[in-house]
């Protein structure tokens, strides 16, 4: 079963963030179905900065090669815009698919974007939006490759725009539908019933943003086939990096931490080491 198919099936898909090789590993070391490219965290991770518009497709086709290489687990990648109008859609649809991505996607932001849980967003008009999405459609040269559209309306224009947004993204041939920073669970019960019969529907869970966080079972339940905690792994980064250094700042030395980070030895069986080292000897 390919990814598409699984979507199509009423268990939910719960995808953790990643933003390198590493992450991604363990994720699927963890048991995980699929991991989420997001594109804040490229931007959080690579450059420091926050999510408003930094990267490029090359920054986001580098990184999916990288992971690529590393899993074979479902991919889908954030791909912002598109980086531009639909013939440049076409054109990331094609470098994304061919760096290994298994879904892509895109939102009608205007550019420059910004995160979807931040104020003062704006976005392009549906007609245009839909020439994207029909553009994205006809330039990928696997039909299992996903589509996923993306709608930001709801902070510009409120759901009942949005819903509308989404129907037109779905006639333009999306195979999956996202509307961003819903604010409540009536809001979500909306956007089910009002779009769930077209194709399936995705969740982003933002911790501290404006869509409350419900566990994968419950969103399951409202009728959401994927949910993405695409920053979540970044935070949790953070927040024990932070302890660390501070740790060893305060000490000179990271034994007071020891219990609470992995040891050489361990790090090197995460990575597979032994494995790598055996197969060299293969060749010697």
């Amino acid at each position: 079963m390919n990814f598409k198919q699984r979507l199509q099936q009423n268990k939910i898909v719960l995808a953790p963030g990643v933003y390198d090789p590493f992450t991604a590993l363990l994720v699927e070391q963890a048991g995980m179905e699929a991991c989420y490219l997001s594109g804040a965290s490229i931007a959080y991770t690579r450059f420091g900065r926050p999510d408003i518009g930094f990267l490029s497709l090359d920054d986001v086709a580098g990184v999916t090669t990288q992971i690529r290489e590393r899993v074979d687990l479902p991919l889908i990648v954030d791909a912002d815009t598109g980086f531009g109008n639909a013939l440049n859609v076409r054109r990331t649809v094609q470098h994304l698919e061919r760096a290994g991505a298994s879904a892509i996607q895109l939102e009608d932001q205007s550019s420059p974007k910004r995160c979807g849980h931040l104020q003062g967003k704006s976005v392009i008009s549906a007609q245009e939006m839909s020439g994207k999405i029909r553009a994205a459609v006809d330039a990928r040269r696997n039909q299992d490759t996903v589509i996923i559209a993306r709608t930001d309306a709801i902070a510009t224009e409120g759901l009942d725009a949005a819903i509308e947004r989404a129907r037109r993204y779905a006639e333009a041939g999306a195979d999956l539908l996202f509307v961003e920073a819903v604010r409540t669970r009536e809001q979500m019960d909306v956007v089910q019933r009002e779009l769930g019969h077209l194709c399936p529907l995705m969740a982003n869970m933002v911790e501290g943003g404006m869509t409350p966080v419900k566990p994968a079972a419950e969103l399951e339940e409202i009728g959401y086939r994927l949910v993405i905690f695409p920053g979540g792994t970044v935070r949790a980064i953070a927040h024990t990096l932070q302890g660390y250094y501070a740790s060893l700042h305060q000490h000179g030395t990271t034994a007071p931490w020891q219990d609470r980070m992995l040891g050489f030895d361990g790090l090197n069986a995460v990575i597979g080491t032994p494995e790598m080292l055996a197969l060299g000897e293969k060749y010697a």
